[in-house]
């Protein structure tokens, strides 16, 4: 009798393992021709009249956008009170008129244009091609090349009535009256290091042979009454550099160094910027004794539509306190209005600071009950007024503030029993914190456009399984006025694609609720067993899983899931949108990558899905997300046994400062070492691919590089791709990292060859 079970079981097992190979076997051309289709770049192709970003007209009563059709791209005009759509022009005579301009074939469905602008009074569209600009009259089909009215500065603002114009040149600021001509010379002590209006642009790089500065973006802004500027002082003397080695330079073999100015987690010495109030009427300008800020951190200012007063909200390094600070435009003082600290940090994505210009007051986010909610502010005693919106439930944003009628307009998650509590849904609520209202009530993700007059707002609303719906709802009470477009999936449909499962699962606690998105292979088969791999993003900023239909459909797990796998999405405790305390627990703690949830997630679904192989999972991530493949896999050896880790921070003292130093904490302290994956090197069991551009401004190379050296001196088999010329962005979207993430996810979790060096056209 044993020895008839103990064959029963062989015999068991090899079915299992025929039943593997049979998958296996079917891992070929035609499963990367069907992953090539299902690509963002091709299957949104086929997503048609998909979503709507009006643009309104300035009389109020209409509206223009342009859409994806199966012609093409459509350009609408929609008219409020008639609920009637035209063409916005006449895309046919203009393509016939630009091929005869240009001597080459437009396409009237695939016009070449960009900044395309509507002027209903005159009767005409305005739009760039390349660098050349055109008026189109609309009415008579008339083609007119003109030059846009472009001050010749290269660091300028204009003041909202376009009277004058403010511009930094040698690192100082001018003034020019527009009517007279004159140039004012306002400020005379700046310089490259030390200077007014300027600061490099986050992603700028530059040539260390090179004598020229770095990319410069201005900062300068304008009260509403034309009167007044706040322009910044940045002290970059001391700033401190990363540098990228350009294997493959533009010409010649002698590879090329680039630099940029970077400060990382727990710098103890970085650029920083003072601030200085100019008053354009008298020529004069006067420094705000506010302390100098480190130039990562948040640094707008607010205006009151009189000009009288402006608002600036100021973290410290580390995020763990905030102020608020009220600068008087007459005399240039400076009082703080809002100040709040927290033991964790206080979240600088989650704040808004909303300005009254009827009274002293302002309307501020904060999670100070645990939940991110509006307060309203008295600013002359710094004393809360009343909490406006109270439950558990997180404000999104704030819409819009209708003074006169005391009401706030917003979007927030979680407040509706049995929604995902992702769903942003539309809300009004009165100033006093009584009577709110959903606007909104469909159950599905929301995104909003609100009109110019405040009336109407544009709601397109859609899930994972359902496409968009975008309709026009009247604002004050959410009353739909019309439906705009209705998403067509059709020719999607027809290429048999499987629809998304969005689930709910229980976290590591056991209690808490925790969401995500599987994707299944359009030919899957149920009485198969399919391998699984998890997509990351443990960001705290954000959430990975999908929401929208768009999202949905265009990624990167559903070309990946045509390969025989079961891809997971799941957003775990220390992720963007939930209570403070779901979100603290990744505080001093990116290592944990919401991992524990992760695990427990998969193991859940896989309890009653019996085609998920829980022995065979991998896992694959991107910039945070990469950090997360890697550290997966180092501390996790036992649940995942392959990833592919493409420009990861795995250390976070890699890249940049202000992230890390957000949800790190600052100064860096032993945290940082105990979950730098460069320390887990020797824990590697399974296989890992490292991808890194050698361009990456973002996440330096130097931080894969690191992780390798350290795989190799704990004598470890990895593999790693450098792609040349390639930055943060541009790496992930390599046809050669997707073909070779692939690859490797076929050869190791399926256990056969990959077909030899597909090419992605």
């Amino acid at each position: 009798m044993d020895q008839n079970f103990n064959m029963k079981k062989i015999f068991i097992a090899f079915l299992a393992t025929f039943t593997i190979l049979s998958i296996q076997a079917q891992i070929g051309v035609k499963d990367y021709q069907r992953a090539e289709q299902f690509m963002s770049v091709n299957i949104a192709k086929k997503y048609y009249r998909s979503w709507v970003k009006p643009n309104w007209t300035d009389d109020h009563k209409s509206l223009w956008y342009s859409i994806n059709t199966k012609k093409g791209t459509e350009y609408i005009l929609f008219n409020i009170k008639s609920k009637k759509k035209k063409a916005l022009f006449n895309q046919e005579e203009l393509a016939k008129l630009l091929s005869a301009k240009q001597n080459d074939k437009v396409e009237a469905y695939d016009l070449p244009i960009k900044d395309l602008g509507f002027n209903k009074a005159k009767k005409f569209i305005k739009f760039r091609i390349k660098k050349d600009w055109f008026k189109f009259f609309t009415e008579t089909n008339k083609l007119e090349a003109f030059k846009p009215d472009k001050p010749n500065y290269k660091h300028y603002r204009t003041s909202p009535d376009k009277s004058k114009i403010a511009f930094v040149k040698d690192y100082n600021i001018w003034i020019k009256d527009k009517e007279t001509g004159n140039e004012i010379q306002i400020t005379k002590d700046g310089n490259q290091g030390y200077g007014y209006g300027v600061s490099p642009s986050w992603y700028a790089t530059r040539n260390i042979e090179s004598s020229n500065d770095f990319k410069l973006e201005a900062n300068i802004n304008w009260s509403p009454d034309n009167r007044y500027i706040i322009s910044g002082k940045y002290d970059r003397r001391q700033a401190r550099k990363l540098y990228l080695y350009r294997s493959l330079p533009e010409k010649g073999h002698r590879a090329e160094v680039y630099e940029y100015e970077r400060p990382i987690a727990g710098d103890s010495i970085v650029p920083t910027i003072e601030f200085i109030l100019v008053d354009t009427k008298l020529n004069t300008y006067k420094k705000l004794q506010l302390k100098p800020l480190a130039t990562f951190l948040p640094y707008g200012f607010k205006w009151k539509k009189d000009g009288s007063k402006a608002y600036q909200v100021r973290y410290q390094r580390g995020y763990q306190s905030v102020n608020v600070v009220e600068v008087t435009a007459s005399n240039a003082e400076v009082k703080t209005v809002i100040q709040e600290s927290s033991k964790t940090y206080v979240d600088p994505l989650n704040h808004d600071l909303v300005i009254s210009n009827n009274n002293n007051e302002v309307i501020w986010l904060s999670e100070r009950d645990g939940w991110n909610h509006a307060y309203r502010y008295n600013t002359d005693s710094g004393v809360v007024i009343n909490q406006i919106t109270k439950g558990t439930f997180v404000i999104r944003d704030i819409i819009y503030n209708d003074e006169k009628n005391e009401k706030l307009y917003f979007t927030a998650g979680g407040r509706e029993c049995c929604y995902d509590p992702y769903y942003p849904l539309l809300y009004v609520i009165n100033h006093d914190g009584t009577d709110m209202k959903t606007l909104s009530p469909e159950k599905a993700h929301h995104e909003f456009f609100i009109s110019k007059d405040k009336k109407y707002i544009v709601d397109n609303f859609s899930m994972v399984q359902e496409p968009n719906t975008a309709i026009l709802r009247r604002l004050k009470d959410g009353k739909i006025i019309a439906e705009l477009e209705q998403g067509d999936i059709t020719e999607i449909l027809a290429m048999g694609w499987q629809k998304p499962e969005p689930f709910k699962v229980k976290a590591r606690d056991g209690k808490t609720d925790i969401y995500g998105v599987l994707f299944k292979p359009n030919n899957f088969d149920p009485e198969k067993s399919y391998p699984i791999i998890n997509g990351t993003y443990s960001g705290p900023q954000t959430i990975r899983t999908p929401k929208n239909f768009k999202r949905g459909l265009s990624n990167d797990d559903t070309p990946l899931a045509q390969l025989g796998f079961v891809l997971v999405n799941i957003d775990g405790m220390g992720t963007a949108f939930r209570s403070k305390a779901f979100h603290d627990v990744s505080y001093r703690n990116l290592g944990d990558i919401g991992a524990p949830d992760h695990i427990a997630a998969i193991k859940q679904l896989a309890k009653d899905r019996p085609w998920m192989d829980i022995n065979r999972v991998g896992i694959f991530g991107h910039s945070a997300g990469g950090y997360d493949a890697a550290h997966a896999i180092l501390t996790h050896p036992e649940f995942y046994k392959v990833a592919v880790a493409t420009a990861g921070n795995h250390d976070h003292r890699s890249a940049k400062a202000w992230w890390p130093e957000l949800y790190m904490g600052y100064p860096a302290g032993k945290n940082y070492d105990e979950q730098s994956n460069y320390n887990l090197a020797k824990n590697l069991k399974g296989n890992l691919l490292l991808v890194h551009g050698d361009l990456d401004q973002n996440v330096n190379p130097t931080a894969s590089m690191r992780l390798a050296a350290e795989l190799i001196k704990a004598n470890k088999d990895f593999e790693l791709i450098l792609i040349p010329n390639k930055d943060h962005s541009q790496v992930y979207y390599d046809k050669y990292l997707i073909r070779k993430r692939w690859d490797f996810f076929v050869k190791h979790l399926h256990g056969t060859t990959p077909p030899k060096e597909y090419k992605i056209k």
